[in-house]
């Protein structure tokens, strides 16, 4: 049965395309001619399914077991169960002995043997046509194995093969349940488009490239969401580096498909989705290249799930678009080992509540959750069996890219870094792992160098609140915990840090240094400890756990995947926590995280803090950078602060602010509204300040001695995005100089920028 889909008007832009298209396909098909444009783009299709390489040794054991019927027998083909379903072993050696026999250069080429093997296997999956529960099988995964050992064989097909192939391929068409927009739509449209290549048939190509290129648009709903993350779920949990790929990786193999013909795609297309790689995909990677564990979710319980992402990516993108090639180019080298990382910026995908620090030498990130989302995805596919705690204000680290990398079987998952947890004997059934977050108050500043981010935490899963916040500079970043209050008698925990152990521990207290030996240790009175050119440091002194001891557990344990191992897996951990008690009441923590600093130099760092704690209550968390000139502060209620000597800032509502100064001058503010209710702000400060734009507006009162900034705060989808105000070089007004300073006080320009991940996508304010 073939499977007629009808053609989607899902944007303007598609439907542009697909006016474009049709007289043209029309003329073509009266006339009975040969289509050039559709043979080119057939050409590199075969070619692309037939680019990977011919593992000689493989072939020839597939080619030695395959009984006469065309069934291997180490394959269980009775499991079709959604962890099982060892079929696709079946389906991958078809097409690793098909492109082996249809390939040049191999000693299997054109092995007439080998030819009657694959045809035995496709009679074979034929004749029982394999279904599994999993519905991405039936629907995606098997139509695609199938399509792409279609186009290796083609015309040695036979007629019954050819038909029957097609019956099964056309199971990935653009009515199926898995077509939704914002999750599988593009890798459904591939599939029916490669079919549609394989039949020469012009109308499905042309819908399947109006399809792809509709589906670049931010949108609120499920998809590229407008902060440059992505959504695969109405659960609003991060995807960017699951589901989210599929995005760049299927439009850039497709754009290579169709360039140069009449299919090409429109360039704005094009361009929002090197954006979404660049400041999406790449900033979600340490140095573009590494995939943060916080930005995964129930794909943490697979074996490759941190591994490095290739070059080939950034290259397909650069070959179709001239649009920021130099950045593609770097991450390509980057990505190819060829150019030291030199990346530097910070940024908050405001959708997402996930927070990325980027460092020439470092990667820091924090994952939260809100009311606005799920705390984490449910584990489909029993994957991800351990998540409860994955997304309670996580913060991974990373210097070498190898801190997590296969730790995930042997991890403690209620001392997840980060993460303050009521400790209990287990965690509840995995079922129960996805749930709605509690709280408004989630968010984060930036400035797209610098910035922070706040949590109003309340467990999903324990009787436990807490406000946590993270302060981010060049060198170290600041970690902040107050009001932690719990119901439950299990001693309460935040996690300083988890990773595998490399080399020695480090411990200071009392000016003195000690190494610690294996095991599980209490350490009091801790002014700081090193591990692998990672500095803790604890300005009060505090008591600590550290656990230095092998840890053991097995893929199994977190993932009943069939392929998920219940093999005894061991390995060095390093662990470091705090300890809260049982039923703590108004508990905090405080300790700043240095990296890439060496052990010599870590007593005189803590001698010599370069950042004051200016505040940690559950009303206000503030750290000061002197060097920087930046105090970074989180207002959970109207309030103010002193940023220094003589200068003093009050703001009417709840935020998260920054502010940098140079001397006694306001160099930049800004701000954002982690709860997303607010229209605007008003900020109190005595420095001069003055100044109008569309975003806020600035007014010097001489006769109090106060500027009064009104900013206006994104709305709709917007909400939750920083502004930044750039005020330049306003004189600051201290108590001693209020008469002096107003006479002098000018009215200079100013400007004020929106700052978010991409700078097309700021939002566009009216002027006041």
């Amino acid at each position: 049965m073939k499977h007629k889909s009808p053609l989607r008007l899902s944007g303007g832009t598609f439907l542009l395309l697909s006016v474009c298209f049709l007289p043209v396909a029309r003329c073509e098909a009266e006339a009975g001619g040969i289509d050039s444009d559709l043979e080119i783009v057939r050409d590199r299709v075969i070619a692309y399914v037939m680019r990977a390489g011919v593992d000689e040794d493989r072939v020839k054991r597939m080619l030695n077991t395959i009984s006469p019927q065309g069934h291997w027998p180490d394959i269980d083909y009775e499991d079709v169960s959604r962890t099982g379903f060892q079929h696709s072993e079946h389906l991958n050696n078809m097409l690793h002995m098909a492109r082996a026999y249809k390939k040049p250069g191999n000693r299997f080429t054109g092995n007439q043997d080998l030819k009657k093997a694959v045809h035995s296997a496709f009679d074979f999956w034929i004749e029982h046509d394999f279904r599994c529960e999993n519905w991405w099988w039936n629907d995606m995964g098997t139509p695609l194995s199938i399509v792409n050992l279609m186009l290796t064989m083609d015309t040695e097909l036979t007629e019954t093969q050819r038909r029957e192939g097609l019956e099964i391929a056309g199971r990935a068409h653009m009515q199926s349940a898995g077509a939704r927009p914002g999750g599988d739509l593009i890798r459904v449209a591939t599939i029916w488009g490669k079919r549609g290549v394989f039949m020469r048939d012009t109308a499905v190509l042309e819908e399947v490239v109006g399809i792809i290129a509709s589906e670049m648009k931010t949108t609120t709903e499920r998809g590229l969401k407008p902060d440059l993350s992505h959504h695969h779920r109405h659960d609003n949990v991060i995807s960017t580096l699951s589901y989210g790929m599929y995005l760049p990786s299927q439009f850039a193999i497709w754009a290579q498909f169709i360039e140069g013909t009449r299919f090409s795609f429109p360039r704005p297309a094009t361009e929002l989705l090197v954006d979404f790689f660049l400041d999406g995909v790449c900033r979600s990677m340490a140095y573009g290249r590494y995939p943060d564990p916080g930005a995964r979710n129930r794909e943490v319980s697979r074996t490759g799930a941190l591994s490095p992402a290739g070059p080939q990516m950034a290259e397909d993108l650069y070959r179709v678009s001239h649009y920021r090639r130099e950045e593609l180019k770097a991450i390509a080298e980057i990505r190819r080992g060829q150019r030291k990382p030199d990346l530097r910026y910070s940024s908050f995908f405001w959708h997402s509540e996930y927070f990325i620090h980027q460092r020439p030498d470092w990667f820091a990130s924090v994952r939260m959750h809100s009311a606005r989302n799920h705390n984490m995805e449910y584990p489909h596919n029993e994957e991800g069996l351990k998540n409860h705690h994955y997304a309670d204000g996580s913060n991974f680290l990373t210097r070498t890219a190898q801190e997590y990398v296969q730790i995930f079987p042997v991890w403690d998952w209620q001392r997840i870094p980060g993460t303050t947890v009521v400790q209990k004997p287990g965690l509840p059934h995995w079922n129960q792992i996805a749930r709605k977050g509690r709280t408004t108050f989630v968010g984060g500043v930036t400035d797209g160098q610098y910035g922070a981010a706040a949590f109003d935490f309340e467990s999903p899963h324990d009787p436990l609140k807490a406000r946590k916040a993270w302060f981010f500079f060049d060198d170290e970043y600041v970690c902040l915990g107050s009001g932690i209050t719990a119901e439950a008698d299990g001693p309460v925990n935040t996690t300083v840090s988890q990773r595998h152990r490399v080399g020695s521990i480090s411990v200071g207290r009392d000016g003195e240094m000690a190494t610690l030996e294996r095991g599980e240790h209490t350490v009091k009175g801790v002014s700081w400890v090193h591990h692998d050119g990672v500095a803790y440091v604890f300005p009060s002194a505090d008591e600590v756990r550290i656990r230095n001891a092998t840890s053991a557990g097995s893929w199994r344990q977190i993932s009943h995947q069939a392929g998920a191992s219940d093999r005894e897996i061991r390995a060095e951990v390093f662990a470091l926590w705090l300890d809260h008690g049982a039923r703590p009441r108004n508990s905090g923590y405080q300790y700043v995280v240095v990296p890439g600093l060496e052990l010599s130099a870590v007593k005189d760092y803590r001698k010599a803090l370069p950042v004051t704690i200016l505040s940690n209550t559950t009303l206000l968390q503030a750290v000061r950078h002197e060097g920087l000139g930046m105090t970074q502060i989180v207002f959970y209620q109207a309030g103010a602060i002193d940023l220094a000597e003589g200068l003093h800032l009050s703001v009417d509502r709840p935020c998260i602010l920054m502010a940098r100064q140079c001397g006694n001058r306001m160099e930049t503010i800004a701000v954002c509204d982690p709860s997303r209710t607010h229209d605007k702000l008003e900020i109190r400060v005595n420095a001069c300040i003055e100044g109008r734009t569309n975003d806020w507006v600035a007014t010097w009162n001489k006769s109090e001695s106060l500027s009064l900034v009104t900013v206006r705060l994104p709305r709709e989808q917007w909400a939750g995005k920083s502004v930044v105000l750039e005020i330049g070089h306003q004189q600051s007004v201290s108590k001693r100089q209020f008469s002096d300073a107003a006479e002098e006080c000018f009215n200079c320009a100013t400007l004020a920028r929106e700052v978010s991940n991409d700078p097309k996508t700021a939002s566009r304010g009216q002027d006041f």
